[in-house]
C-alpha cells in the first residue's frame, strides 16, 4: 500500500479519536476464569518532524492495564488486588528502527524493565480492579536524523501470566503527519458589544504531510453566537438555561491540504456579540479529519446545517509563521461596562430591640460579569456595622472578618453575575445603645475594571438618623 495512504489513514484515526473523545481501551467484560485483562494506551502517535525547541521529554505514550470492576477500599480504607501472581508485559518497538528513537526509561515504574534493543520486558505481580492502580509507565519517542515525513511503524504490547487472559494493544506511529497551528486573533480597534466580529480564521500546517479533509470547530461563551451563514457548517446554540454553556459550530472541508502550507477561509467567520457581552471567551481549532469521518462528530450534538454558500479553504502566501499558535483563544469585547450597586438602609430602633437591615446588591448592566478565566471566582464586598449594635443573624454568603481586615463582615457574590442580577443580604442587629446617626456601610474594597459607575459602589447603613428618614 502507498505509504502516504497509510500515513493519512493513521493520522485521520488519531485525530478523530482526539476530537470525538473515543475511548482508548477495550471495554471491561464480566469476570470469568482466567481473569480478562486489557492493555490500555493511545491508539496512535503523530511524531512531529520538527519538535519545538526546549520541548520537555515527557512520554507521549502512557500504558496501563484494565481489569473487571472498579477498585473499592475495604472498611479499613485498604484497596486489595484482585489477582496476585507474576505476569510479564512485552513492549516491542522493533518496527521503529530508523524511524524514531525510543526511550523506555519511564516504563515499569520504580522497578523498571529489562531492555534489549527496542524490546522491553516488564515483570509485575499484582492486578487491581479497574485501571486506576494498574499503571505500566510511559514511552518517549523522538525523531532522529534518519526520520522522514511519512515514516510509519507500530509498537506492539502483549502480556502473559498464569490465570490471566490478556488483550494486547497496538500504538501506530506516524512521523511528520499533519500538525495544524491556528492563526492568532485580535479584537478590532473600536469594537463594541453588539458588533459582529468578522473573524479571519486560518491554519498553518507545520507537518511534513498533507491530508484530504479538515474540520473547523469554533465555540463561544454566553455573549457570543454564530449566525448560520455557511452550508458546510453546522451550528449548535447554547442551552439558554446554562449560563456557562457555549455555542458551537462545526465546518467540514472536503478539500485536500498540503504539508508546510498556510490556509485561510474564503470568507471571514462572523461572530455576533450580545449587548451584555464582556470578555466572553472564544476558541477555535482546525483538525485533519477526512470528511466522511468528520460527519460522525455531528451526532454528538443537536447541530443544524447553515443555509448560505459553502465556506472554502484558500492558500495564504507569505504568511508570518509567528502569527500562528497551537491554542488560539480570544476574550472580547473588552470595552463594555457593568454597574455594580450596593445600597444600605436607614432605620430607627430602640435600645434592646432587634432589627433587620437589608443590604441590596444590583447589577444595572449593560454587561454581565463572568470572570470566565478565573474559573468563576466570586466577587466580594465588605460590611461595617453601625456602632452600638451586635449581630444576631448573618446572611448566607457572609462571614466575620479577621483581625486587621477591611470590614466587620466579608460577603461573597458568585459569578457569573448577570446583567440584571439582584440580591438582598439581611443582617439581624441587636441595638445595645442608641446612638444618633450610628453609621455603617457596605462597600467594595476596590473599583473593579469595567465598572461604569464607581459612585454607587457603597451604601450607608444608618440607625436613628437625624432629620428625614
Amino acid at each position: 500500500m502507498n505509504p502516504l495512504v497509510v500515513a493519512r489513514r493513521t493520522i485521520s484515526a488519531f485525530v478523530l479519536a482526539a476530537l470525538a473523545g473515543t475511548a482508548l481501551a477495550s471495554p471491561v467484560h464480566a469476570q470469568e476464569e482466567p481473569l480478562p485483562v486489557s492493555i490500555t494506551g493511545p491508539d496512535s502517535v503523530n511524531l512531529p518532524l520538527h519538535p519545538k525547541t526546549g520541548e520537555p521529554g515527557e512520554p507521549q505514550i502512557e500504558l496501563g492495564l484494565r481489569a473487571p470492576g472498579e477498585p473499592v477500599p475495604d472498611e479499613d480504607g485498604v484497596t486489595w488486588p484482585i489477582h496476585t501472581g507474576e505476569y510479564t508485559v512485552t513492549v516491542d518497538a522493533s518496527s521503529l528502527v530508523g524511524i524514531a528513537a525510543v526511550d523506555f526509561s519511564q516504563l515499569g515504574g520504580w522497578q523498571g524493565c529489562s531492555v534489549d534493543g527496542l524490546v522491553a520486558t516488564c515483570s509485575n505481580y499484582e492486578i487491581y480492579a479497574g485501571q486506576d492502580y494498574n499503571d505500566l509507565g510511559g514511552i518517549r519517542l523522538d525523531v532522529t536524523d534518519g526520520s522522514a515525513a511519512g515514516d510509519v511503524g507500530a509498537i506492539e504490547i502483549t502480556a502473559v501470566g498464569e490465570g490471566l487472559s490478556f488483550t494486547g494493544h497496538t500504538v501506530d506511529v506516524l512521523v511528520g503527519g499533519p500538525e495544524l497551528l491556528m492563526k492568532q486573533l485580535t479584537e478590532p480597534v473600536g469594537f463594541q458589544a453588539g458588533d459582529t466580529f468578522q473573524a479571519p480564521l486560518g491554519f498553518r500546517n507545520v507537518g511534513g504531510l498533507g491530508g484530504d479533509g479538515v474540520v473547523l470547530r469554533i465555540s463561544g461563551s454566553r455573549g457570543l453566537s454564530f449566525p448560520g451563514t455557511f452550508s458546510n457548517c453546522w451550528y449548535e446554540p447554547r442551552d439558554a438555561d446554562d449560563v456557562l454553556g457555549r455555542s458551537t459550530a462545526l465546518c467540514i472541508f472536503d478539500s485536500e491540504f498540503a504539508g508546510e502550507v498556510t490556509y485561510g477561509l474564503s470568507a471571514p467567520f462572523p461572530i455576533e456579540t450580545a449587548g451584555f457581552a464582556l470578555y466572553d471567551a472564544m476558541s477555535y481549532s482546525f483538525s485533519a479529519v477526512p470528511a466522511e469521518q468528520a460527519r460522525e462528530l455531528l451526532t454528538e450534538g443537536d447541530y443544524q446545517a447553515g443555509d448560505g454558500s459553502a465556506l472554502e479553504l484558500v492558500r495564504v502566501p507569505d504568511a508570518d509563521p509567528t502569527d500562528y499558535t497551537r491554542y488560539p483563544e480570544m476574550d472580547f469585547p473588552t470595552a463594555n461596562t457593568f454597574d455594580l450597586d450596593l445600597t444600605g438602609e436607614r432605620l430607627r430602633a430602640r435600645k434592646g430591640s432587634t432589627v433587620s437591615v437589608d443590604i441590596g446588591f444590583d447589577n444595572h448592566g449593560p454587561a454581565w460579569l463572568a470572570l470566565l478565566r478565573s474559573g468563576g471566582e466570586p466577587v466580594t464586598f465588605w460590611v461595617d456595622l453601625p456602632p452600638g449594635t451586635t449581630v444576631t443573624t448573618v446572611p448566607e454568603g457572609c462571614s466575620p472578618g479577621w483581625e486587621g481586615a477591611e470590614g466587620d463582615y466579608l460577603c461573597h457574590l458568585d459569578t457569573p453575575i448577570l446583567e440584571d442580577a439582584s440580591r438582598t443580604f439581611t443582617f439581624g442587629l441587636h441595638v445595645n445603645e442608641v446612638i444618633k446617626n450610628a453609621t455603617g456601610r457596605a462597600f467594595f474594597a476596590y473599583t473593579m475594571p469595567n465598572e461604569g459607575k464607581p459612585a454607587n459602589d457603597s451604601g450607608a447603613i444608618v440607625l436613628n438618623p437625624v432629620g428625614k428618614n
